[in-house]
């Protein structure tokens, strides 16, 4: 049998949660996996897998699990708009577009709903174009569905007739057009064509990884991706349909015309969700252009076109920033992060204020100037809602201090972090804060505390079936131990 993992299934969720906000899916996926193993079936937690599973790319596993998550209930909103996004990201428009209608009869207040149905209905049409553009002549089309069946027998017997070659012609992908794929792929086209001329190194391809993995498996997997990618933007919007929506834009604001409320609205939430998946996807560079654009055109309205303009100025500046960080621009993305921070106290918006603090800390932090985040993130602290925010905050502040070799400031911190983990119960966070505590004391040349301390971290690395922290903590142990005897 498989064995319970450690901790709760509130603090697996939790982490799940903070993980996925951030990014880290892969992690996430982790910990979903294991609150599910401690409450199986648990329709939430269901959903939030299937999130991160969609965002990793993996569609078959994102489907499966938001379809169990309506299973013992059809009505579960989250479900059923989870069950639409998978059934859009994997190009089946038209059954996207039925779970959509479904949720937004039952939760008419949901927005995001009705946001589902036009970018569904949008989508449709720019497949097989707009119902007022066919013209139908014939007047037989009473015959249509008799005629389907006939031209499908028609099918069967010339597919007898085809020779071998002709069968293995006919199964082969069709010759794509580097042009189109290029303005389908965005930036991810260069990923793509290096991955192809990897292909080409034999040596490379027939290596393995440290995991005992195929090189040549990871970048074939890579291209098989971006190509199913590449399908899914070509049925979503065609080239066709993104030159004539460019038309028509670009005419629009020729002539000045204003966006309606509610048109605006969907804009800008399709536009936001978009900047936070290419941000996720690990596209920085484009999710950080897309953000810019939206901020030129935002400050150009007013607040009533936009009546949370203020609001939505600071998030843009948080995204550019987060962006800018991936991309390695530091002193951009402590600017960015700094706007976000001046927008959230102008409006008093106490969770832009928090996350913009958290931001600026860690960009601090990356630099080296660790005073600057501890002040930072010490303005933080009444604004932290979760024992698990508290404990990575205390942890992340004890290391800093840890750093300007101010020991006992950092022990104290480590002791904080540690209490808030037990709170928690998070097994992971406990592991951690442990660590900071014992490496405080060891510079605190308090040999004996240390060596109990890192002895507590070893068990909490143990019940984590974390082996490289295992082996980095009895080397800390050895260490501390000749010094404690010498």
């Amino acid at each position: 049998e498989e064995k319970v993992p450690p901790g709760t299934f509130p603090s697996f969720m939790a982490e799940g949660t903070l993980l996925a906000r951030r990014g880290e899916h892969g992690k996430a996926l982790a910990c979903f996996n294991n609150a599910l193993k401690l409450r199986a079936g648990d329709k939430h937690c269901l959903v939030a897998r299937s999130e991160c599973y969609l965002r990793l790319g993996d569609t078959e596993n994102a489907l499966r699990d938001a379809e169990a998550s309506l299973q013992n209930d059809k009505t579960f909103s989250k479900g059923l708009y989870q069950k639409a996004e998978t059934l859009y990201t994997m190009g089946d428009f038209e059954f996207a577009l039925v779970f959509y209608h479904r949720g937004h009869r039952l939760r008419p207040d949901l927005q995001k709903f009705a946001l589902g149905i036009e970018k569904a209905q949008e989508a449709i049409v720019n497949c097989i174009g707009s119902p007022s553009s066919v013209k139908l002549e014939s007047k037989e089309e009473l015959c249509f569905v008799s005629r389907q069946a006939e031209s499908k027998k028609t099918n069967q017997k010339t597919e007898i007739k085809l020779t071998k070659d002709q069968r293995w012609a006919k199964k082969q992908k069709p010759v794509r057009n580097p042009k189109t794929e290029r303005q389908l792929l965005g930036e991810l086209y260069a990923d793509k064509t290096y991955l192809e001329e990897l292909l080409k190194d034999k040596d490379l391809m027939e290596s393995s990884t440290k995991q005992g993995g195929k090189v040549a498996e990871l970048v074939l997997g890579g291209i098989s991706y971006l190509e199913s990618r590449s399908e899914f933007w070509q049925q979503q919007k065609p080239i066709y349909a993104r030159l004539r929506e460019r038309q028509l834009r670009q005419q629009s604001w020729a002539q000045g015309r204003k966006r309606k409320p509610a048109e605006l609205g969907r804009y800008l939430a399709k536009t936001m969700e978009d900047i936070d998946m290419l941000l996720s996807g690990g596209s920085p560079g484009e999710s950080c252009q897309k953000a810019e654009r939206l901020l030129r055109r935002v400050q150009r309205w007013s607040e009533q076109e936009v009546p949370n303009r203020s609001e939505l100025l600071g998030r843009l500046h948080s995204c550019i920033g987060s962006a800018q960080l991936e991309m390695g621009q530091v002193e951009a993305a402590l600017q960015s992060h700094q706007m976000d921070l001046k927008y959230a106290r102008q409006n008093k918006l106490p969770d832009a204020m928090s996350r913009a603090l958290d931001n600026v800390g860690r960009v601090y932090a990356r630099t080296g100037k660790f005073q600057q985040a501890i002040a930072t993130w010490e303005k933080k602290i009444p604004m932290a809602k979760s024992s698990l925010e508290k404990a990575w905050l205390f942890h992340e502040i004890g290391r800093c201090y840890l750093q300007l070799d101010k020991a006992e400031a950092a022990q104290s911190y480590g002791e904080k972090s540690l209490q808030a983990a037990d709170e928690g119960g998070d097994v992971k966070w406990q592991l951690h804060a442990t660590v900071l505590v014992a490496e405080a004391q060891v510079k605190l040349k308090d040999h004996w505390a240390a060596i109990l301390t890192f002895e507590k971290a070893l068990e909490k690395a143990k019940l984590t079936a974390n082996r490289a922290a295992q082996k980095a903590i009895i080397t800390a142990l050895d260490e501390v131990s000749k010094s404690f005897v010498e």
